[in-house]
């Protein structure tokens, strides 16, 4: 019996993030095609790809965990801005997902964020966007991660 009420938790919860993403998705349609203004020349604006494929420049906010938003860049304050790297200070907030990720709390953890390697966007190629992404913890981040985590960036 306690096998079918945990089958019956899980297709509730599975129920539910469906119907969030559901929700999400076609609550605010939005134009796939239209990428920020451009530059003075083609190729030299540099963005931020975000979980929508949306363009993004010198965003104060970034959702890296994609699939459940449980880790995320907040009050980003841009310094930097430029052809081949930009740098903001900001927050971190990660769930630890203790006892899992529903029931978690989120810390937050002051962090220096450095994008680089900008890249032609194959979905709009006039412009590039930041292909890495580097957190620095200056006084320690989530005790899972190193104090300089590299990332990959979509695109």
């Amino acid at each position: 019996m306690r096998t079918h009420g945990m089958t019956k938790a899980a297709a509730l919860c599975a129920a539910l993030v469906f119907a969030a993403l559901a929700g999400t998705a076609s609550a605010a349609p939005e134009k796939a095609s239209s990428p920020p203004r451009a530059a003075a020349q083609p190729g030299s604006e540099r963005v931020l790809v975000d979980c929508s494929w949306k363009a993004r420049v010198r965003p104060t906010d970034f959702v890296l965990a994609c699939g459940d938003g449980n880790s995320r860049l907040t009050s980003l304050r841009w310094s930097h801005w430029g052809a081949h790297s930009a740098v903001a200070e900001g927050r971190s907030l990660v769930n630890d997902c203790d006892p899992y990720c529903a029931a978690g709390t989120f810390h937050s953890y002051p962090v220096v964020v450095r994008l680089e390697r900008p890249e032609r966007w194959s979905r709009h190629p006039d412009l590039r966007h930041y292909a890495r992404m580097t957190l620095t913890y200056p006084e320690g981040g989530p005790e899972h991660l190193a104090r300089v985590v590299t990332y990959p960036l979509w695109s």
